[in-house]
């Protein structure tokens, strides 16, 4: 594909050893470019819409490539097995974060596949699936949510983050955040919630990154009147 082979090269000529450092200290080593987000955003202004090239650039293997197809994935286009499939195929926490849980939000399997993938044995799987839940509470209306199963994960999620690796602890927070900023009917479920658990302890190695105090980040939206609000899309 001769598209693919020019943006690989545009990817390859917008990377630099600064950020691929960056990068590292996040644990994004291996085949990287080291391209910066805002270069990328401005790639997808001229490959946006193209789902061949979206999964070509996935199927690459390469981190910038990989964070490039979601940008420009269409989750709806894509079968349960594509998804699944770039799932299984992540190998940074980030992309299972961002590129899968993107396409996973827009899939009609999105709820059945993020709901396999949290009870998976893999931490990237996991990763993938709380994200993804947080994308369909941020993005779906109320009534087509699963309010009662989402009330189950909420009451369960003390015990779950208890033996939680530290990546999947940290997207559990933002799930019980997400749920408490945008679900209205289970907002003060998700503050009992975050009550509980109190501040959540991750490692964040050597970055300047911190785990949000789910309490506070609720409160917050409470105070200015947003609560419920739905995002029009979950990319960032």
């Amino acid at each position: 594909m001769a598209k693919l082979k020019d943006v690989m090269r545009q990817l390859k000529t917008l990377g630099t050893e600064q950020t691929r450092k960056t990068f590292a200290r996040h644990g994004i080593e291996g085949d990287v470019f080291g391209v910066k987000v805002g270069d990328l955003k401005q790639v997808v202004k001229t490959t946006r819409g193209d789902q061949p090239l979206a999964e070509a650039l996935y199927a690459t293997g390469n981190y910038d490539a990989m964070y490039l197809a979601g940008l420009i994935g269409d989750g709806t286009q894509m079968s349960r097995a594509t998804v699944r499939g770039w799932a299984e195929q992540a190998k940074w926490h980030t992309i299972a974060g961002t590129a899968v849980a993107w396409v996973a939000t827009e899939s009609e399997h999105a709820a059945s596949l993020a709901a396999v993938w949290i009870d998976d044995d893999s931490e990237l799987l996991q990763c993938a699936g709380w994200t993804t839940l947080c994308g369909i509470v941020a993005t779906k209306d109320d009534t087509a949510l699963d309010i009662a199963g989402l009330r189950k994960l909420l009451k369960s999620m003390k015990k779950r983050m208890a033996k939680a690796p530290d990546r999947v602890r940290y997207v559990m927070n933002s799930f019980v955040i997400s749920v408490g900023c945008y679900v209205t009917a289970l907002s003060d479920a998700a503050r009992e919630t975050a009550a509980g658990i109190g501040v959540v302890d991750v490692d964040m190695g050597n970055t300047a990154c911190k785990v949000p105090d789910a309490v506070a980040a609720i409160e917050k939206v409470a105070s200015m009147g947003r609560l419920g609000l739905k995002r029009k899309t979950f990319r960032c």
